[in-house]
């Protein structure tokens, strides 16, 4: 259990405070469930992590005159993929070195900092990668790069609780709040089973309340799935992406897996590629989702999307949660269980860094439909899914089965961690795309592994990445703003018929929601990174984004060769229409 608990209800050393709000009120379950339609209150603003803003001020008609309201200068080191939260006015920012601030959401003003005492090392070795903040009561809850969870006082930033949560790792996902519980994820510490989990705590005083260990301990359901991997106590499946999603009508919380490590099969198994199955489950529970009790941390149902993974893909980050009428087109999707055709079903529905849009039942996991993503072709990391069962089925030949066999694998960061978006509007989940494969040629001896970008045959540089339109209802594609920038931030979509995304070349657009014509763009200091929020104050809306290096961004630079990349720079940069 835990190692360290304190509690601390006196100001703490760490938290300078400006001002505080007289009218404050705690932050209920029922508004999380229901929040004010000018805040934003967790890191897609509802549990169903559509990342949708009901605001209309804003719309296709004015957009064109939106404008700065403010920008708050967050530093120039560190690292910052977070998204921040807006309630009563103050907007809380998870910033670099994992540094808290409270804002006026209005004009910008700091009213509490928290910089977390620790060693740097410490702090410079976690690359404070968290993602969010949550918020619940009076408390602003995060996960922290020295292994705490911690809550501060929402009008102060003084320390409340702080509790160490053991086993080892890095805190990457970020928390949410639900029934007085928090959930959070981690990466796992390299070589280290029982650092991988998803873990559950009380929201009022800290306590551990329960682990769900993402690799099942050997003897446990699922440990057959690992085969004959001769030392599994070292295997891992990390859940460093954003954080879950919850259904209050199941009272299941939705969250997604990562790759098995070590990265190939043959690693895992003892040198043998065929040492765990080529058809799911293999290796569970990489690269799945799992629906878990709150209160328990209990499995009721998981889908394993990619099994026994080769390649170090990852099927982890949101998953969206949206009430739809199923009737896929066999034209635009290529894997579709027939049985649930027409049916009106809520589901879940998932993008992977290795390609592929998975739909699934909200309440059993059942398999509805799947299709590649963003492209079909024949180097895509899955070969075949049962559309009865859902049972998927590993390209085997991109496998790399002997060591030093190369192969080109579609895809690679085809998405990546910052989150999707979904409109009611258009019934379409808003992505970003990147046509990226991977170029792997599995290590032998005297040859490490290598692994270096690849392009599929068709490729277009020009239309490299993007933005995609997917309609949940019938699974159809549209590209638009396609270039070869790639973006690193979230989408947006808006009441007022809006699509909000920024990249890593410093623009910031809007869209129409219908049919994706760009109505308006900026220019950032920075790239802009994850982020992406509207909220409301006194009845003006505004939309935000922050700028900065993150985790991705030195990698995707180097990828399309952007020579111009700013990466010192960081921000929080604040939108709305003149008055």
């Amino acid at each position: 259990m835990l190692k360290m608990q304190k509690f601390f209800f006196l100001a703490a050393l760490a938290a300078t405070t400006q001002a505080q709000s007289a009218d404050f009120k705690p932050v209920t379950q029922k508004m999380l469930e229901n929040p004010a339609p000018g805040d934003w209150l967790m890191f897609s603003r509802t549990y169903d992590a559509q990342r949708h803003s009901p605001l209309d001020q804003i719309n296709k008609e004015n957009v064109a005159k939106l404008q700065p309201a403010w920008s708050y200068n967050l530093g120039t080191a560190g690292e910052i993929q977070s998204v921040p939260l807006v309630y009563n006015g103050v907007m809380y920012v998870l910033g670099p070195g994992g540094v808290i601030l409270a804002l006026d959401a209005v004009k910008g003003n700091l009213i509490w900092s928290y910089d977390r005492p620790m060693d740097e090392a410490t702090r410079n070795r976690a690359r404070p990668r968290s993602k969010n903040l949550a918020i619940y009561e009076n408390m602003i809850i995060s996960t922290t790069p020295d292994n705490f969870l911690i809550a501060l006082d929402a009008q102060s930033g003084k320390l409340l609780w702080e509790t160490e949560v053991t086993g080892g790792g890095q805190q990457t996902a970020g928390p949410i709040a639900m029934n007085g519980i928090i959930v959070s994820g981690r990466a796992c510490a390299g070589g280290k089973r029982d650092s991988c989990f998803i873990a559950g705590h009380d929201a009022k005083t800290g306590k551990e309340l329960w682990k769900f260990y993402t690799v099942p301990a050997m003897g446990e359901p699922g440990s057959e799935t690992w085969g004959q991997s001769p030392n599994h106590d070292r295997n891992t499946a990390s859940t460093w992406g954003m954080s879950g999603a919850y259904d209050p009508k199941t009272n299941l919380v939705y969250w997604g897996i990562a790759n098995p490590v070590p990265n190939t099969r043959g690693d895992r198994h003892g040198g043998d590629a065929a040492g765990t199955a080529f058809a799911s489950p293999a290796d569970l529970y990489s690269n799945s989702t799992v629906a878990l009790v709150p209160e328990t941390g209990e499995l009721k149902w998981y889908y394993q999307h990619l099994p026994g993974d080769d390649w170090d893909m990852d099927y982890t980050n949101e998953r969206v949660l949206v009430h739809t009428k199923i009737n896929p087109d066999p034209k635009q999707v290529k894997w579709i269980n027939e049985a649930a055709r027409g049916q009106e079903r809520d589901i879940t529905v998932m993008l992977g860094e290795g390609g592929g849009i998975f739909v699934n039942d909200r309440a059993s996991g059942e398999f509805l439909w799947a299709t590649p993503y963003p492209f079909d072709t024949e180097h895509f990391v899955i070969s075949n899914i049962d559309t009865k069962t859902g049972q998927t089925f590993i390209n085997q030949n991109v496998v790399l089965k002997a060591p030093g066999e190369q192969h080109l694998i579609c895809y690679w960061n085809a998405r990546s961690y910052w989150p999707t978006a979904y409109s009611p509007r258009t019934n379409s989940l808003y992505s970003t795309y990147a046509d990226n494969c991977l170029d792997m040629t599995r290590s032998k001896e005297g040859q490490p592994e290598r692994r270096m970008r690849g392009m599929r045959p068709g490729y277009v540089e020009e239309k490299s990445n993007g933005l995609a339109k997917i309609n949940l209802e019938t699974g159809e594609i549209v590209f638009f703003n396609q270039s070869n920038r790639p973006s690193t931030g979230a989408m947006l979509t808006t009441a007022g018929g809006l699509v909000f995304n920024g990249d890593l070349h410093r623009y910031f657009r809007a869209f129409d929601d219908e049919t994706g014509e760009k109505l308006w763009e900026t220019r950032l200091d920075g790239p802009a990174t994850v982020s992406t929020i509207s909220y409301a104050v006194n009845g003006k809306q505004y939309i935000a984004v922050l700028e900065g290096f993150n985790f991705a961004s030195n990698s995707l630079a180097g990828m399309w060769k952007i020579t111009d990349f700013v990466r010192d720079h960081y921000s929080v940069n604040v939108f709305a229409l003149p008055d």
